[in-house]
């Protein structure tokens, strides 16, 4: 989305015409997933994308007569003949692409703020009737309601957002509305998940980089002067010079919370550890030896905890992919977390029996 964001900004700055798609809808198997977005310019850039590369060339030309009428277009994909004369998808889905003129309006640049501050925010699209097509109401991270799609609507839509905004997802709901019913699309960008890194290592420095394009916000904890400092983590959210104890004893770690030590010194990961356990945190990580983490275990049994309990703790952390450089560690580390926050196992998928896409 920041991408998409920066491309945007740059097309207004030189008075492009810009038209904006966005995955509204996914029945079956598809690539992407519902809020997904193209941009496009009359000139023909592309940024972005609303499926796997099956579409948006066509998408393209839907978008120039949606800049010549300015006005919105829905427009629906299915699945593409073997000739390929037909456009659509090959995975066998179908899908719903809103198309419409780029509106540089108070409510766009709230949600834009919002999303580049990786504050909250919601965003409501109505999809039908064809008087409502493209509407928007956003509720921005401060709580503000800009715009709207229909008085009748507007209150219900915001408590509908409210509800869905842990969910950080795109989800199109039916809603009564003047004796009919009106489809809407709401677009929650929920706050971001949390990873504190405890121990300023290399592999801390890559699982830093690839967790900040994944949406994280990244906290570098390490009480070592020489280790934490902002220049070492150009990408970390926080780099905080202190002991564990004195971070995550103070944070309400929760759900939305993963913390990994990456230090072998067993002075900042017991306390690190012991916080975490002591907490709701989604994900528990430790880097070292089977042998290494059998001592941290003890240590932490002398501090008061259960087998149970220390069962929450994945050690060695990251998924068997191989790799020794810390470049790998951490691409290791964080392809367990993103499994874990999915509910996966982590193994390859041409062995998984399941939907690519279930949940689970």
């Amino acid at each position: 989305m920041k991408d998409l964001l920066a491309d945007l900004r740059r097309w207004r700055q030189r008075d492009e015409k810009i038209a904006l798609a966005t995955l509204v809808a996914v029945r079956g198997s598809a690539p992407r997933l519902p809020g997904a977005r193209l941009g496009l310019t009359g000139s023909g850039k592309l940024s972005g994308s609303v499926s796997g590369g099956c579409v948006e060339n066509d998408v393209l030309h839907h978008a120039m007569d949606v800049l010549a009428t300015d006005r919105p277009a829905l427009v629906t994909y299915g699945i593409s003949d073997e000739q390929g004369f037909e456009v659509g998808l090959s995975c066998g889905g179908s899908i719903d692409v809103l198309i419409e003129p780029f509106r540089d309006d108070e409510a766009w640049r709230a949600l834009e703020k919002a999303v580049e501050n990786r504050e909250p925010a919601t965003c409501c699209i109505g999809l039908a009737p064809d008087r409502l097509l493209a509407r928007k109401l956003v509720i921005a991270g401060d709580g503000s309601v800009l715009s709207g799609i229909d008085p009748g609507l507007d209150p219900d839509l915001v408590t509908q957002a409210q509800r869905l905004l842990p969910e950080g997802a795109a989800r199109a709901l039916t809603l009564a509305w003047e004796g009919g019913e009106a489809r809407v699309l709401i677009e929650t960008f929920a706050p971001p998940l949390r990873l504190f890194i405890v121990g300023a290592t290399h592999a801390a420095i890559h699982l830093c980089r690839m967790a900040r394009q994944l949406g994280y916000r990244v906290s570098v904890v390490d009480a070592r002067r020489a280790f934490a400092t902002s220049e070492r983590f150009p990408d970390a959210d926080e780099v905080l010079r202190a002991w564990p104890q004195e971070v995550l004893g103070k944070e309400s770690l929760d759900t939305s919370s993963y913390v990994v030590t990456l230090t072998h010194d067993f002075k900042l990961d017991i306390p690190a550890l012991a916080c975490a356990l002591r907490s709701d945190a989604h994900y528990i990580g430790a880097l070292g030896s089977r042998a290494t983490h059998a001592r941290r275990k003890e240590r932490l049994i002398e501090e008061g905890f259960t087998e149970t309990e220390l069962a929450r703790i994945r050690a060695p952390v990251g998924l068997d992919l191989g790799g020794r450089t810390p470049e790998e560690i951490a691409l290791a580390i964080l392809a367990e977390m993103l499994a874990v926050r999915h509910g996966r196992e982590g193994g390859p998928l041409s062995a998984r029996r399941a939907s690519i896409h279930a949940d689970g």
